[in-house]
């Protein structure tokens, strides 16, 4: 996902920097590098591998980095292999314009020709070189401020972005722009913040703004935040939002992972996404205000199709089974990637449910425009308040998971899964498709979960030994049936995540069908069985 920070105020830049790509580390990543400036100049450092190789590199220099201007990127590499050349920042051909971002620019090639005509040259195989020289052509062409040039040069590109700029002879101004890609600000008195999300500022200062696509900001050194519109330069007044995120919540405490921290949050998070939705002393009332407020929308569903990517696919295929079977409505669950590369049949007034943990995600966010272009509902389920879909879905509910951190998703997993037995619950009950007895059962169930986890949790040390006995394979097969099939999946997807192992979920009763003649005695198989039929009946 690349990660992006940026300082501009009165304090030294270099440690917020360091410091901010160290918590943007959960977001994946094979390079890393920052550029600081001072008056007419910059140091730049950049470095194939981990942050931490980065800050050796930096204190082998034995230069003090002074300057309060400065900006700062992880990147995982699309154009060009993971290198120190290709790692970001980059810098324009006369050395005046240096340049992070994220995402892709998908129409670099035609560009770099143009730009390699008017004799330009370019170091890296990458599109972010290729779109700071376009900048800098802009710019030194038609004679305009830096800003001007990004913004002409924005309209001209096509791809996904979230960028920052500085110009090396104003190092007291940085130009930001968004289109697709995730870019919060932090804002406090003189001084501004620049990241991919609040998490690396939000020990600074928890007044913060989400830019929209399409637009773009200028931060200068003791001024008023420039927030315009990237196609036509039209002014906008910024909405300034506390962010409610807790400081505690983004440390580690006294687990050694972040990963294991939120393994353990598990039951809270599926707690306070059952909190105000499950009212189990009034008779197993749900009250989810997105779907109350668009009653006959879900009573009337023709179909509902679900798109999502990653966990939150094996989540929505959960969902799948939920909702056949609580709310008898037919459902097709799609990849968001594959989604928005088709023409899928969605008529007008048709559901579709986007899932995404960060709300960020850009295949998902291409697949809501899709949607609703075509005159669907679109119902979004997301983690971060204020995210792309939150704001641009037509209803939705929040997972209330709190920050994930880590690279592989868990809690998030579950709050999505928390949210989907609610929302079939919710759908079922409105469209009679289940009996008051069997909704108020399932709700009593339900409010049991997090303490089932909890217990479930306690199991730890067994875990522990099993693992010890795998520790050196190569290969897991997880195999389920019905409901636990997509569980399988996900099962497999961690595995490979997070410790580099293949791993293959399939349904159960598809082993035969090819994957047997891969069983041998070193083979290890997870097998999810359940005490009761096949299909979990609900």
């Amino acid at each position: 996902m690349c990660g992006i920070i940026g300082y501009l105020g009165y304090r030294e830049a270099y440690p917020i920097l360091i410091n901010g790509l160290k918590k943007l580390e959960y977001r994946g990543y094979d390079s890393s590098g920052i550029a600081i400036f001072y008056e007419n100049g910059y140091n730049l450092y950049k470095t194939k591998g981990k942050v931490d190789e980065l800050e050796k590199k930096i204190s082998s220099c034995k230069i003090q980095i002074k300057g309060t201007t400065g900006i700062g990127h992880t990147r995982w590499a699309t154009h060009g292999i993971p290198d120190d050349i290709n790692a970001h920042p980059h810098v324009s051909n006369s050395n005046e314009l240096i340049l992070i971002h994220n995402g892709i620019i998908e129409n670099y090639h035609a560009i770099k020709i143009i730009l390699l005509k008017n004799g330009f040259t370019f170091k890296s195989k990458t599109d972010t070189e290729v779109l700071v020289n376009l900048i800098e052509y802009i710019q030194k062409k038609n004679k305009l401020s830096l800003e001007e040039a990004v913004r002409v040069s924005l309209n001209e590109v096509i791809g996904a972005y979230s960028i920052a700029i500085v110009e090396k002879s104003n190092p007291e101004r940085i130009v930001i722009a968004k289109l697709g890609s995730p870019l919060a600000l932090g804002i406090n008195e003189r001084e501004f913040f620049i990241a991919s999300d609040p998490i690396p500022f939000i020990d600074y200062t928890k007044n913060a703004l989400y830019l929209k696509d399409g637009e773009m900001a200028i931060l200068r050194k003791d001024k008023e935040l420039d927030l315009r519109k990237i196609i036509d330069n039209h002014k906008l007044n910024p909405i300034i939002k506390e962010l409610q995120i807790n400081l505690q919540e983004i440390e580690k405490g006294e687990y050694k992972y972040f990963m294991l921290k939120e393994i353990y949050e598990q039951p809270k998070t599926i707690l306070d996404t059952l909190r105000g939705r499950l009212l189990i002393a009034d008779g197993g009332v749900i009250c989810i205000d997105g779907i109350e407020s668009n009653k006959d929308v879900f009573i009337n569903a023709r179909c509902i199709t679900i798109v999502a990517c990653g966990t939150s696919w094996h989540a929505s295929l959960i969902g799948e089974y939920l909702l056949e079977e609580l709310a008898h409505v037919p459902v097709e669950v799609e990849y968001a990637s594959e989604f928005r590369y088709r023409n899928p049949i969605i008529k007008k007034r048709d559901i579709v449910i986007v899932i995404s943990q960060s709300g960020e995600t850009a295949d998902t966010i291409a697949a809501l425009k899709l949607a609703k272009k075509k005159g669907a509902f679109v119902f979004g389920i997301c983690n971060v308040v204020g995210s792309s879909i939150a704001r641009n879905v037509d209803a939705g509910a929040y997972t209330h998971a709190g920050p994930e951190i880590g690279v592989a998703s868990t809690k998030a997993f579950t709050a999505q899964i928390t949210v989907l037995v609610l929302l079939a619950l919710k759908i079922g009950k409105h469209r009679s498709a289940i009996t008051d007895t069997r909704y108020k059962n399932l709700c009593q169930e339900l409010g049991s979960i997090p303490d089932k986890v909890s217990r479930t949790l306690k199991m730890d040390e067994t875990i522990k030994k099993i693992s010890k006995i795998f520790y050196d394979v190569n290969n897991f097969l997880y195999l389920g049936r019905g409901i636990n099939f997509p569980v399988a999946l996900e099962g497999a997807l961690k595995l490979k995540e997070i410790s580099y192992i293949h791993a293959e979920g399939y349904p159960a009763a598809e082993m035969k069908h090819g994957p047997i003649a891969l069983i041998d005695e070193k083979m290890p198989v997870i097998i999810i069985a359940t005490k009761k039929d096949v299909m979990i009946r609900l």
